[in-house]
């Protein structure tokens, strides 16, 4: 049941303004938590019964207390066990015209009209609490989602092409919406960061990246591709008419009652649009830097870092790396009430509590350096850059710093050494570099052994040799693989962990730099210092039973 069906429905019966349906829907997506739960928060109701009770006088339906109902096996016979997933449907009376159901969404008039076709027979709709109408299903049904079969077995797809009327009118037929919502729904479920639509001459092919790997869905019917990527458009308010540009747009929905965000791409091909949708994970924006699983020295030096009066701070990794979780991180630690904090983010990803954060639009000329400019003017203490891209955005990072202003950014390297080499090439002087940089850190994102199924194994040599190391080396140290198990679906890994690599830059270091020396010195010279390297980082986790030889030979 979609936040905003709720709210629509109360400011139509005059239960509230359009003042709070705006603070309702805000506070939605901004806390992830359900809609019901906040309408009791902010007392417009006193328990979950009185807002059933008044959705049943909306709909003019009866009200039912479904806690102690125990339903006849000739009534839950009347809706087939897929149907009932499928619609969040409950047979709760049958008199002698008419089935009383009962639904999880009552407030989605389709339903009711999908479900009466499906049966073929005149359907009442009643209200309960959806939690009772769940467990119901899940007791009588069995627990699970609509069949994959039982979505394809109502589709009556067209195999020509179709104006954009019908195919709009076909991505918004029931089965359509009901598959895609279930593909979202198993890919929440199985915490994908990205879900690939990819249509062939012969295949529809559907993949989740789970951990930093891709797995393939069972492939639905070829002829759903266009249906199935037109609804997605839809859904991102894209344009389902043109097809022949790249497009992008954003979903925000409700997958088992909790607010996703989704980044939507589309992409022309030879056979159709490629479609890819990239998970915004609100649980990531919530965390700590305790929770990033840091070791504690480079956990003080941050900590201490993103104290400063003034420098650049910047975090290097390739994409997916995890460099926007650790940022956002490190700004929910400083973002207090003395400290004003400003963000150019291309695009803003999630929404932070206290902080103003600019999205970055170039089409309308607001690129990173302009944003930047602005804002030295809005008398901000700290300040995060997305990206720094070109020299324009690095020299004005560099005068924000220098003009008392401490500056997070990000930069694609592989290395940390690698970003002052890289800032260099980009034209700013080496000495304003060494002036103003505090420190880099460097990241990688490796899957970790599944706990239900870890087990110690012994390394070919061939493998250790990879590592540069040798038998002596190990010293009686053991290493550990995953088996695969149901829990981490045979894979051997659940979850994932960061690698990291700081590059301090100290005196030492700020002269190499001055002097223009080659990213290998600086990282002769840091290491001399005393950095861990990303692959001593990786032996460290590999020792300590977290991951595995393979996955820190892959990232490092």
């Amino acid at each position: 049941m979609t936040a905003q069906n709720v709210v629509d429905m109360l400011v139509a019966r005059g239960v509230i303004d359009d003042g709070q349906a705006d603070d309702l829907s805000q506070d939605v997506q901004r806390s992830g938590k359900d809609i019901l739960h906040l309408l009791i928060d902010y007392g417009i109701f006193s328990t979950e019964d009185d807002f059933w009770a008044a959705v049943a006088e909306e709909l003019g339906a009866e009200h039912f207390d479904l806690s102690d109902f125990t339903p006849s096996p000739e009534l839950v016979q009347m809706i087939p066990p897929g149907m009932a997933r499928l619609y969040g449907a409950f047979p709760v009376t049958l008199d002698a015209s008419s089935l009383h159901v009962a639904f999880t969404d009552p407030l989605n008039p389709q339903l009711l009209e999908d479900l009466r076709f499906a049966l073929g027979r005149d359907v009442v709709p009643v209200v309960a609490r959806r939690s009772q109408v769940q467990d119901l299903i899940d007791k009588n049904y069995g627990v699970g989602s609509p069949s994959i079969e039982d979505i394809f077995g109502q589709l009556g797809l067209s195999s020509g092409a179709l104006d954009a009327k019908s195919l709009e009118k076909e991505a918004n037929s029931a089965p359509i919406v009901k598959f895609v919502d279930l593909v979202m729904q198993q890919a929440i479920k199985e915490r994908a960061s990205d879900i690939h639509f990819e249509p062939f001459e012969r295949e529809f092919k559907i993949r989740y990246r789970v951990d930093g790997a891709l797995y393939e869905m069972a492939p639905p019917p070829v002829q759903m591709a266009n249906s199935v990527i037109s609804r997605i458009k839809v859904m991102a308010n894209m344009n389902i008419a043109e097809r022949r540009v790249p497009q992008d747009g954003r979903i925000m929905t409700s997958v088992g009652g909790k607010p996703v965000d989704m980044r939507v791409s589309s992409l022309p091909t030879q056979h159709g649009e490629s479609v890819v949708l990239r998970v915004l994970d609100r649980s990531s924006v919530n965390l700590n830097l305790e929770q990033l699983g840091m070791p504690p020295y480079l956990f003080d030096y941050i900590v201490e870092t993103i104290q400063k009066p003034n420098g650049i701070f910047i975090v290097t990794g390739p994409t997916g790396a995890g460099k926007t979780t650790t940022l956002y991180a490190a700004l929910r630690r400083i973002n207090t009430i003395d400290c004003k904090l400003l963000t150019a983010e291309d695009p803003v990803e999630y929404e932070l509590d206290g902080i103003m954060q600019v999205p970055i639009n170039e089409g309308v000329g607001l690129t990173f350096a302009r944003a930047l400019r602005a804002f030295l003017r809005q008398d901000p203490d700290r300040i995060m850059v997305g990206e720094m891209r070109d020299l324009e955005t690095a020299q004005i990072a560099i005068q924000a710093s220098l003009t008392g202003h401490l500056v997070l950014s990000t930069l694609h390297t592989n290395d940390s050494a690698g970003a002052v080499t890289r800032l260099v090439d980009m034209g700013v002087e080496p000495f304003m570099v060494a002036a103003t940089l505090e420190g880099v850190l460097a990241q990688r994102l490796l899957r970790t052994i599944c706990k239900s199924c870890r087990v110690p194994y012994e390394p070919s040599l061939s493998i250790l040799n990879q590592l540069n190391l040798s038998s002596s080396d190990l010293g009686g140290k053991n290493f550990f693989t995953g088996g695969g198990c149901p829990v981490c679906n045979s894979t051997g890994y659940k979850g994932r962990k960061g690698l990291y690599e700081l590059l301090d830059v100290t005196d030492p270091l700020r002269d190499l730099i001055t002097s223009k020396a080659p990213t290998l010195v600086l990282r002769q010279k840091a290491i001399e210092l005393g950095m861990v390297s990303l692959r001593e980082d990786g032996l460290r986790n590999i020792y300590d039973g977290e991951t595995t030889i393979e996955e820190v030979l892959k990232y490092t």
